[in-house]
């Protein structure tokens, strides 16, 4: 097999250190790639008024693997503030870089794993009857539809004629806001389409199948959002009938399955959502398996290109340590699912098993396993370095 060539995007803040401390595991743990740097994020908005390059498109287009670290987004106003002096007042408008390569490279599918490390401190755990604990075992995969839903994009203030006039046509629109100024009105959309729902659903049941699974639970909200929700629901019903009849299809309502993550979250292994409800719910079963620092994802599509991610945020107020303190455990779960991806399952379960025992040892932990506020001086105070806990995995392969 020919050398594999990825494209490494460290973005913001945080993803720099992280992304680097990945490549030098996979490095270690004996995959052989080379990786190619691309630029991408705030520093690329403020200097040239886009925060995902050409340069970088072509290169994700050429090399279809991207490894990715993380990105700042800040709103509007803050946004063209920050904007070089020759580029402010052109009409350039932020948008977030991952969210807009999700879309034009269709990768539609994103898979976000929750699963429980023996012996991490920052597991979930919940009150017996009887008045002792219990600490679930959790194993959930979310199948988040990635390009459409409430993050696609489609807004307006101050909406055109056309927009207003199609808005008009509806009796509830007519009622509820017709009579308010046009420019105090703001209008997001939530647009699915079958071929997408199906797709995610699609590709749910076959994990749930390959992995023993009874079935999938699709998580929205149909008894409101009765088209789009209803709609994805009544597709997953017909096509476990029609395709995968051994497979169960269940369904909750997103505000009920937040309550439901701290009373039986063991019971839920393959959920499907569309995009912000997936987002808030991978969000929530990362709190119960020790937060964002554990929370990875994957992202693939038609076009044959796929990014893997930590699904945390850039942290740019612990960007500048001389020490970096962040826990890099979301990084390298996120360089396991492209291993896996890419076939080199040995590799991956390799590192995961060497990450396995390092949370279970418990004696190299970073500053939010040991429940402390981030600073410049939980080193000192015993919490590993990224780099520390980065030797500890590479120590156990």
């Amino acid at each position: 097999m020919a050398k594999r060539t990825i494209v490494a995007m460290p973005g913001d803040g945080i993803g720099k250190v992280v992304l680097e401390q990945s490549i030098r595991l996979l490095n270690a743990a004996g995959f052989d790639a080379d990786y190619v740097h691309a630029d991408v994020g705030w520093e690329c908005w403020c200097k040239e008024g886009n925060p995902l390059p050409q340069r970088t498109i072509d290169l994700l287009e050429k090399h279809k693997i991207g490894l990715f670290g993380a990105i700042t987004s800040k709103p509007k106003d803050k946004a063209a503030a920050e904007l070089a002096p020759e580029l402010q007042n052109k009409g350039l408008v932020y948008y977030s870089p991952i969210v807009t390569m999700r879309q034009y490279f269709k990768m539609d599918i994103c898979m976000r794993p929750c699963k429980t490390f023996k012996g991490n401190p920052l597991n979930f755990i919940r009150r017996t009857a009887d008045g002792n604990f219990s600490e679930p075992m959790i194993d959930t995969m979310v199948f988040r539809q990635n390009t459409e839903g409430l993050y696609g994009g489609i807004e307006w203030n101050n909406a055109p004629d056309q927009v207003w006039d199609a808005m008009m046509t509806h009796k509830k629109f007519v009622d509820n806001f017709s009579m308010h100024p046009r420019n105090e009105v703001f209008i997001s959309t939530r647009v699915l389409t079958k071929k997408y729902s199906e797709r995610i659903l699609r590709a749910a049941f076959d994990y749930a199948k390959k992995r023993g699974f009874k079935g999938i639970t699709v998580c929205e909200k149909p008894n409101v959002i009765r088209e789009t929700s209803g709609m994805i629901l009544k597709l997953a019903q017909d096509i476990a009938k029609k395709d995968y009849p051994d497979l169960a299809v269940w369904d909750t309502n997103i505000d009920a399955q937040m309550m439901w993550l701290t009373k039986n979250p063991e019971d839920y292994n393959v959920i499907v959502a569309t995009n912000m409800f997936a987002d808030i719910l991978s969000d929530g079963f990362a709190g119960l398996i020790g937060g964002l620092g554990f929370a990875s994802s994957a992202q693939f599509g038609e076009s044959g290109v796929a990014v893997f991610e930590p699904t945390h945020g850039s942290a740019p107020k612990y960007a500048d340590y001389e020490t970096p303190i962040v826990n890099p455990i979301a990084m390298f779960l996120s360089a396991c699912q492209m291993l896996e991806y890419l076939g080199e399952n040995d590799i991956a379960q390799k590192i995961e098993a060497a990450i396995a025992k390092v949370v279970e040892k418990g004696k190299v932990r970073t500053y939010d396993m040991m429940k402390m506020t981030g600073s410049p001086e939980v080193v000192k105070k015993g919490a590993a370095s990224t780099i520390e806990m980065t030797d500890a995995v590479i120590a156990e392969l």
